[in-house]
């Protein structure tokens, strides 16, 4: 029950980490089209900036100036880059912020060095919370779970209930129709784009001391949160976050779960021996494949449904 419920924490803990930057990625993917690859950079950037505001003026106003400052990269990454480049087709823009992307990160270990740094948890939240059966549970944990709730939140009610959010999604479809209704449609794609990063940025700060800030955690987690928001479903902020727990569950629990195929057959009066076919793969213990869970589950979730579990779009 200790290993479970410890387990079950952390995994709710690393999914709502993801859904805090896939949030972002899915207003962006989901909403412009763009396959934006340097997406998890602004998260990486997120990290570093926190960790250098921090030093000078503290975490509480890093959590502040770091998002807003990935946000105004955004934007200034989609005004006079994306913009010129998105009449070349989705081609373009993949190579375009993919040639982005490793620009950050050279950029990034030019200015921070190649080693990680010491960004730290803040002292007000470095303490334990809670106990459970002897594990403790560290304050700042819960403060990421409460961001990440309010994040989901505050951008569910900003594209549902408020003017500028329907003027996004009706830009989204009929934008001719939004632009002779007199609003400045390039103007609400940079916004949107900026929002984005800006959300990316923010979980770059909030976890960038809860796991390693370095120059190899955009390219870390990257993928995983490609696989959060194809398995969700393009156009659902709901999906999203259910897959994010989902794929922080899975992650969490295959870790510490020391099973293999052959335990479970087992449990059906099948013994596997040296002389098995596929004796190998079926000894491979969870641990060993645990991180290639969510691409599995990404290649079923589009060989059966390709919009995803809460999609509203094809493409």
């Amino acid at each position: 029950m200790e290993v479970f419920l410890v387990s079950l924490l952390n995994g709710l803990v690393y999914g709502m980490l993801l859904f805090m930057l896939a949030s972002g990625l899915t207003l962006i993917l989901s909403m412009m089209g763009v396959l934006n690859f340097a997406h998890a950079s602004a998260y990486m950037l997120g990290a570093y900036f926190a960790f250098t505001i921090s030093q000078h003026i503290g975490f509480w106003p890093a959590l502040i100036i770091a998002p807003l400052l990935c946000g105004l990269l955004g934007a200034m990454i989609e005004m006079y880059g994306l913009r010129r480049v998105h009449r070349n087709g989705h081609i373009a823009e993949l190579l375009f912020t993919f040639g982005l992307a490793l620009i950050i990160e050279k950029v990034v270990q030019m200015t921070w060095g190649l080693l990680p740094v010491p960004y730290r948890v803040p002292a007000g939240l470095d303490f334990p919370l809670f106990s459970i059966y002897g594990t403790q549970f560290p304050a700042y944990r819960a403060f990421m779970l409460l961001i990440s709730l309010l994040m989901f939140g505050a951008i569910w009610l900003g594209l549902t209930r408020t003017r500028i959010g329907l003027v996004i999604q009706a830009a989204l479809t009929h934008p001719d129709m939004v632009g002779a209704l007199g609003h400045n449609v390039p103007r609400v794609f940079t916004t949107v784009f900026a929002a984005g990063t800006a959300l990316a940025g923010l979980a770059g700060v909030i976890g960038g001391n809860y796991q390693v800030t370095e120059p190899a955690m955009a390219f870390t987690m990257g993928p995983i949160v490609f696989v959060v928001v194809v398995f969700g479903g393009l156009g659902s902020l709901t999906g999203c976050f259910i897959a994010s727990l989902m794929m922080g569950l899975i992650q969490t629990f295959a870790v510490v779960l020391d099973y293999s195929p052959a335990d479970l057959l087992r449990q059906f009066g099948i013994i596997v021996t040296s002389a098995t076919p596929f004796h190998e793969v079926l000894t491979v213990p969870l641990p060993r494949v645990g991180a290639l869970l969510p691409f599995l589950l990404l290649i079923l979730i589009l060989v059966f449904k390709p919009r995803g579990l809460m999609g509203t779009r094809d493409t």
